[in-house]
C-alpha cells in the first residue's frame, strides 16, 4: 500500500526565522572563532625534553639506540617484555615488533630543547651561544632527515626576573632559523610557568611583532602554554584562568602541557607523592581538558621522574610504573605526555600501541555498524562516531595500526575516517 503523503502545515512567519538568524549571527561567529574544533592533524604521542647544552645533531637517533639497548638488556624478546608489562599473548609479539621498529625508525616524535628548568642560568653569553647553536642543529637535522617531526624550544617564562632573557633566547633561536634557511615545518615553542592570561597575550604580541619584522604571514607562529601554577587553573576571582589563557593567545595557542612537579609543589604536595595520577593532577588536567575542548588546543600530560636505570628489577619496576601511567592517561584522553629519559621510550610506545591494538576490534565493529546504519548492542550517535574514527586515526598516525587492517574491519578508507572524525557542527546535535 502506498504511503499517504502528509499535509505539512507551518505557522511561523518567515520574518521570525530571519530575526532569530540575525540575533544569533554574532553567536555563530563567536562559536566559529573560539571553537573551531580539532585541527585533524597528527598529534605527537610524547614530547622529549633535552637541556640545550646536551643537544646534538643526532639526539633522536641516540635516544633510539639507547632505548633499543635497554630492551636488549632487560627484555630481549617479546615474551620477556610482555611479562614485565602484563601484555596478553595476543598482543605481545605485535606490540614488541612495532616498538622496536619505531625506536629504529622514529624514536622521538617531538623534541623540546630546554632553556628553562633543565638548563638554568648560564649567563647571557652562554645562552646566546646555545640558542644560536640550537637553531643551527635543528636546521641541519631537518636537512639530512634525522630530525624529529616536531622540534622547538622551551624558553624561560615571562615573569619579571627572567623576561628579557626569555625573549632574547626566543629571538636568537627564531632569527637563527630564518637566517639559516627558514622556519621548519613542525616548529614548536613552549611558554612555561604561565600564571596570568596577560602573559599569554604578551607572548602572542611578541610573535606578531616577529612576523611583521620578517614579513611572515600573521598567525604563522603558535605556542604551547605550560600549566605549572595553581593560579593558571583557578584565578583569584574564582574563574578558570586556563580558559581565558587559550583565548588570550588570539588563535596562536596549540597546546596545554601539564607540569607535574611544579604544579604539585605549588599545591604543597610532598615530593614522595608528586605524580601524574595524584588527585591534584587529575583535577588540573580535567579543567585543562574542558577549557580546551573544541578550541583546537590539545592537552598533554606531564612526566614521571622515576627513571628506568639500575638493576634489572629496578628497570622493570620503572617500566611498569611508566607503562601504567601512560595507559591511564590515554584512557582519560590525554594523548600526549613527556618523556625525560631514553629508557622511557619502550614503555611509551608499548602503552600507546597496546591501547590502540586492544581497542581496535570493538572500535572498528562499532564504527562499521554505524556507517552501515546497522543495529546492535550499542546505539551510537554522530558524536560517538566522531570519537571512534578519531581513535582509529590516532592509532594510524602513531604506527599502532595499519590502514589495511582498519579498512578491512570497517570498510572505510582514511578519507572516510577523516570525514567521520570532522563532522559539521549541526551533525553532532542529531542522533543517528
Amino acid at each position: 500500500m502506498a504511503q499517504q503523503a502528509e499535509h505539512v502545515v507551518t505557522s511561523l512567519p518567515e520574518a521570525v526565522r530571519a530575526q532569530v538568524g540575525a540575533a544569533l549571527a554574532p553567536v555563530d561567529a563567536e562559536l566559529a572563532r573560539r571553537y573551531p574544533g580539532d585541527p585533524g592533524s597528527r598529534q605527537p604521542v610524547h614530547t622529549v625534553y633535552v637541556p640545550a647544552d646536551a643537544l646534538t645533531a643526532d639526539t633522536p637517533a641516540r635516544w633510539g639506540a639507547a632505548a633499543l639497548a635497554a630492551l636488549d638488556e632487560h627484555a630481549p624478546d617479546a615474551e620477556a617484555f610482555a611479562r614485565v608489562l602484563g601484555l596478553g599473548d595476543d598482543f605481545a609479539q605485535p606490540v614488541h615488533d612495532r616498538v622496536r621498529a619505531k625506536l629504529a625508525r622514529e624514536p622521538v616524535e617531538d623534541l623540546r630543547i630546554d632553556f628553562e628548568d633543565g638548563y638554568g642560568d648560564r649567563g647571557d653569553a652562554e645562552e646566546d651561544e646555545a640558542a644560536a647553536r640550537a637553531a643551527r642543529l635543528v636546521l641541519a637535522a631537518r636537512a639530512d632527515g634525522t630530525g624529529a617531526p616536531w622540534t622547538g624550544i622551551r624558553m624561560k617564562c615571562l615573569e619579571a626576573p627572567v623576561r628579557d632573557r626569555a625573549l632574547r633566547t626566543l629571538d636568537v633561536f627564531l632569527s637563527g632559523l630564518l637566517a639559516g634557511g627558514g622556519l621548519p615545518d613542525g616548529l614548536v615553542l613552549t611558554l612555561p610557568k604561565v600564571t596570568y592570561p596577560e602573559q599569554v597575550a604578551a607572548m602572542a604580541q611578541v610573535l606578531d611583532a616577529f612576523e611583521r619584522v620578517h614579513g611572515l604571514p600573521q598567525g604563522w607562529l603558535g605556542f604551547e602554554i605550560q600549566i605549572e601554577t595553581s593560579q593558571s587553573i583557578l584565578a583569584a576571582d574564582g574563574t578558570a584562568a586556563v580558559a581565558r589563557m587559550i583565548h588570550a593567545a588570539g588563535g596562536r595557542a596549540t597546546g596545554l602541557h601539564y607540569g607535574t612537579f611544579d604544579y604539585s609543589a605549588c599545591l604543597g604536595v610532598s615530593a614522595a607523592h608528586q605524580s601524574s595520577d595524584h588527585p591534584a593532577a587529575d583535577h588540573a588536567k580535567a579543567v585543562m581538558q574542558v577549557a580546551a575542548a573544541g578550541t583546537g588546543v590539545r592537552v598533554s600530560d606531564g612526566s614521571t621522574n622515576v627513571l628506568p636505570v639500575g638493576t634489572r628489577a629496578q628497570v622493570h619496576d620503572a617500566w611498569r610504573l611508566h607503562y601504567g601511567l601512560t595507559g591511564r592517561a590515554l584512557a582519560r584522553a590525554y594523548y600526549q605526555g613527556w618523556d625525560m629519559h631514553p629508557g622511557h621510550l619502550p614503555t611509551r610506545y608499548a602503552a600507546v600501541y597496546a591501547f590502540y591494538r586492544q581497542g581496535l576490534p570493538a572500535a572498528a565493529e562499532r564504527l562499521a555498524a554505524y556507517a552501515a546504519r546497522a543495529t546492535g548492542g550499542v546505539l551510537d550517535e554522530p558524536a560517538t562516531a566522531k570519537a571512534l574514527s578519531g581513535y582509529l586515526l590516532r592509532g594510524l598516525d602513531c604506527g599502532a595500526l595499519d590502514i589495511a587492517e582498519v579498512t578491512a574491519r570497517t570498510g572505510l578508507d582514511r578519507a572516510a575516517l577523516t570525514a567521520y572524525a570532522a563532522p559539521r557542527r549541526a551533525d553532532l546535535t542529531t542522533s543517528a
